[in-house]
């Protein structure tokens, strides 16, 4: 769960906070799990949550810019040969709007709806996050020369 906690939080002490928080909630919390899911899934939730609050506290989701009509690849090979511990370097280099939209739509499955929902902003501004921060890991990617991505 530290490492669900540290993919939204910038700092290892932060993700350590969010992460006792969490955890926190879980226990107090614990009968209201009711088994219909895993419970790995529910405590994941709590997390992605706290996570999300966290950041709610400490950064305005509202200052983010729309961008529309953007065109932009999709298709990356270098995925196959990036390690984990890659990904989340350069998750980390990431402005914390774009790392937010990146973290939930691809690693948790939310929609933008969602998303929006979650972090008060509009859809399209969900849509343009993703979009910029699948640029900026683009531009990371060429920058540290791995193959098949420019």
């Amino acid at each position: 769960m530290f490492g669900v906690c540290k993919r939204y939080a910038r700092s290892r002490e932060d993700a350590e906070d969010v992460l006792l928080e969490g955890f926190f909630k879980v226990f107090k919390n614990i009968e209201q799990f009711k088994s219909a899911g895993s419970f790995e899934g529910w405590i994941r939730r709590i997390m992605v949550n706290e996570s999300l609050m966290f950041l709610r506290k400490k950064h305005n989701f509202q200052l983010t810019v729309e961008v529309s009509n953007i065109e932009i690849k999709t298709e990356v090979n270098a995925e196959q040969d990036l390690m984990a511990e890659d990904i989340l370097n350069m998750l980390d280099k990431l402005p914390t709007g774009y790392r937010t939209v990146f973290n939930l739509y691809v690693l948790e499955g939310y929609k933008h709806r969602e998303i929006a929902a979650i972090l008060g902003i509009s859809i399209n501004t969900s849509k343009s996050q993703l979009i910029l921060a699948k640029k900026r890991m683009r531009a990371m990617l060429v920058a540290n020369q791995y193959p098949d991505v420019g």
